[in-house]
């Protein structure tokens, strides 16, 4: 029924439409254009994930990469049409099983604190919230 694949930038146009209309997802017109997910996932080969359905339609992302220390998530998002069936589990499962066998023993993810689903669903997870660390971001354009 499902169809996991590694993403490439084939699956943008779709996987930007998803993001886009996913409530809580962080979205940037500069880290997230086409030019520079193409670069991230050049960068970062056989980490990212989607989920297709019978159609070929994208309902599932998964962005990954690591720092040769740390894993990154990002735009976890699965169609809510397709929720509670464990796509966002499986694509998770893909990226991490990489992760490892890169020896990357660790990841990190970052959610919107008002994004009550993304954490209510990292939580169910396992995945613990570090209140103690602060996020500072800065442009470099």
């Amino acid at each position: 029924m499902y169809t996991y694949k590694e993403m490439t930038i084939e699956h943008y146009d779709q996987a930007i439409m998803l993001w886009e209309r996913t409530p809580g997802m962080g979205l940037s017109e500069e880290v997230d254009s086409r030019k520079a997910i193409s670069a991230y996932l050049q960068r970062n080969p056989g980490l990212s994930y989607v989920c297709l359905d019978e159609n070929e339609n994208l309902i599932g992302t998964v962005l990954c990469g690591n720092d040769g220390r740390r894993g990154f998530m990002y735009h976890v998002a699965v169609d809510p049409a397709h929720r509670g069936r464990s796509i966002a589990k499986t694509l998770i499962r893909f990226s991490l099983e990489q992760l490892r066998h890169a020896g990357i023993m660790k990841c990190h993810l970052m959610v919107l604190d008002d994004n009550e689903i993304g954490n209510r669903f990292w939580a169910s997870q396992g995945w613990q919230r570090r209140d103690h660390i602060l996020l500072y971001s800065s442009s470099t354009l």
